[in-house]
């Protein structure tokens, strides 16, 4: 009742701000609702309201469905329970201040994101080209900052460039004001060693099957060349692959073999500089092994294994219908593994198990249906008259269906039959 309440109030709330307030104050941001593992169809329902409603006014809802297990199901779902959108703010209008700077000299031009949710891609123009700014040994574009950086200046740099901005998730584009970019009179830069200015961090949490990108790029006159290694003096990924300027290395596919300690390197004549970090594989669970739906007679038991692959190993937990199970006189838990004893009518139900480790929660669903019936001869009745030669041998078959399996016995007459020796 309280979730109800909680679903209902959420929905009223945010219809009564985007009508009223018709986005006089626009951006109001909801990072996430958690749901119960187990959701009714009214409350499902009532979430694909309030996501209709945001789409009407350009608000991007990601991952609405959450995980209902329907009847006769056996499907494996994730999590799936957060509620995410995104968008973009416009760039303040007010004119940005010139640079200035001499001739062989590097730079940095701050693109400066107006407040966001989602991810960005960041690309510059320079005067009226329309062709965004190309990268090349002199100039990198950092996807992390949004910043432009020229390694070393010249002549043919000086004008003005504009720092454009895409929220592909919410399908908007922005586009700063201009930063002129001016040549100083005063001399010209003599040579001097790099200086890393976009360096990638020091640890860095990688997903399995992922594309992990480490951006390294310095300033410094000669231009610096860029050079990538593994520390521990093995190969680079035979996958891997570099930008034009080898400024980003690129691993695709990323796997527990890639995890490691990772240096870029910035070299001119007049020396060198080093940036470094680390590379730490993780993996969300996996289903290797997952329950399936099951008929099973009363009295009987009931032995269901799940196994999920994931760094870090997953823990197990088992729901029935929603509830959380835990070890008691006929039901034993022990990580992966169910086991019920002495099966009745009231055990069936759909069961989950789930597998979670710190990144991520995935569930196996199945149904365990107990049987319990008399013996009956409907559907394999035994025949009323059998013939066969003096001498000859006969079998006569007696296949009741019944839960549990019936006790056969059987009779010649009023006499009871036995066993040969």
């Amino acid at each position: 009742m309280a979730f109800a309440q909680f679903s209902v109030g959420v929905f009223r709330f945010l219809s009564l701000m985007f009508q009223k307030l018709s986005f006089a104050s626009p951006r109001i941001y909801i990072m996430s609702l958690k749901f119960p593992p187990y959701t009714d169809p009214m409350k499902f329902f009532r979430l694909h309201l309030l996501s209709s409603s945001l789409k009407q006014h350009n608000v991007v809802v990601k991952r609405v469905k959450p995980p209902i297990i329907p009847n006769n199901s056996s499907a494996s779902t994730s999590t799936g329970r957060d509620v995410m959108w995104a968008d973009i703010e416009e760039f303040e209008t007010k004119t940005r201040s010139t640079v200035s700077v001499r001739e062989g000299q590097g730079v940095v031009l701050l693109c400066g994101p107006p407040p966001h949710v989602g991810a960005l891609s960041y690309a510059w123009t320079f005067n009226d080209n329309p062709l965004y700014v190309q990268e090349d040994n002199r100039r990198f574009v950092s996807q992390e900052t949004g910043n432009l950086y020229i390694a070393k200046v010249e002549p043919s740099d000086v004008g003005n460039y504009t720092c454009f901005i895409t929220n592909k998730e919410a399908q908007r584009s922005v586009q700063g004001p201009p930063t002129p970019l001016v040549q100083r009179t005063d001399g010209v830069m003599g040579e001097y060693e790099p200086k890393i200015e976009v360096r990638f961090p020091e640890s860095i949490q990688a997903a399995k099957d992922s594309s992990v990108k480490l951006e390294c790029f310095a300033l410094g006159n000669p231009v610096p060349d860029i050079s990538w290694r593994r520390m521990d003096g093995s190969l680079l990924p035979g996958k891997a692959k570099y930008s034009k300027s080898k400024a980003i290395l690129e691993i695709p596919n990323f796997q527990q073999e890639d995890e490691g300690f990772y240096e870029c390197t910035a070299g001119n004549l007049r020396g060198r500089n080093i940036a470094k970090g680390q590379l730490i594989f993780y993996a969300p669970p996996e289903w290797e092994q997952k329950i399936q739906n099951t008929y099973l007679s009363i009295y009987d038991s009931l032995f269901w294994e799940c196994k999920a692959s994931g760094k870090p190993s997953p823990c197990y937990t088992w729901l029935k219908n929603g509830e959380r199970l835990n070890s008691e006189e006929r039901i034993r838990i022990e990580n992966g593994t169910l086991i019920i004893t002495m099966l009745n009518i009231s055990d069936s139900g759909v069961y989950q198990c789930a597998a979670e480790n710190k990144y991520q929660i995935i569930y196996a669903n199945a149904e365990l249906k107990v049987l319990a019936s008399a013996p009956n001869f409907s559907k394999s009745p035994v025949k009323k008259l059998s013939v066969v030669q003096v001498g000859g041998d006969i079998a006569i078959e007696c296949k009741p269906i019944a839960f549990p399996t019936a006790a056969i016995s059987w009779k010649k007459g009023t006499e009871s039959l036995r066993q040969s020796k």
